[in-house]
């Protein structure tokens, strides 16, 4: 059983800073992220995928309605695949400073 994927954003440090390693404080920050799979009633099934090279959160795999948008990792994540999100809940954020949705360069 998997979800239907979409980009999903939650917002961090609005009321206490993230005190970078300059010393200088970064106030809310918004990160772009999306899950596959179903988390477990224990909450010990989750994999968090942050990988360096992606433009985006979707690290994908077909699912939904077609047209499908496949994903960076699509190889890897899905129902029967290596990581198994019949078994697994995976979330994929997208990194500070990318360009799709996270705080990065275009942000105020």
């Amino acid at each position: 059983m998997s979800s239907t994927v979409c980009t999903k954003f939650v917002t961090l440090f609005e009321k206490t800073p993230l005190m970078l390693e300059s010393g200088q404080p970064l106030f809310s920050i918004t990160v772009a992220y999306e899950t596959y799979g179903v988390l477990d009633t224990e909450k010990k099934n989750v994999i968090w995928v942050c990988h360096p090279l992606t433009g985006d959160a979707h690290a994908g795999f077909k699912s939904g309605e077609p047209p499908y948008e496949l994903g960076w990792w699509d190889t890897l994540i899905g129902p029967g695949k290596a990581i198994d999100t019949s078994t697994h809940f995976v979330i994929c954020s997208n990194v500070l400073g990318g360009c799709k949705g996270s705080t990065g360069p275009s942000s105020v």
